[in-house]
């Protein structure tokens, strides 16, 4: 059984949606790079909820930012990597 504690403390581990005052789960990992700052390889990270996942990929893309768009589940699969941040 988990006490009080412990149960506060996996929800306050567990990642959270890159929106601007989103407290909600993340499900989606936005990868991304701008290509005047960071090398080819470089991804950089947005977490989004299933809310928010449009309209920070919208974000991103509209500047030629956005690289890729997986759940959560599936980047933390892929492992760390060349490159990801």
């Amino acid at each position: 059984m988990n006490s009080p504690d412990s149960a506060a403390e996996s929800a306050a581990a567990a990642p959270i949606c890159s929106a601007k005052g989103c407290r909600t789960d993340a499900v989606w990992v936005l990868a991304w790079n701008n290509p005047k700052l960071h090398t080819p390889e470089r991804r950089k990270t947005w977490l989004a909820c299933e809310e928010h996942r449009e309209h920070l990929s919208s974000f991103l893309d509209v500047r030629g930012f956005l690289k890729d768009v997986v759940t959560l589940a599936e980047w933390e699969s892929q492992g760390p990597g060349p490159g990801r941040s």
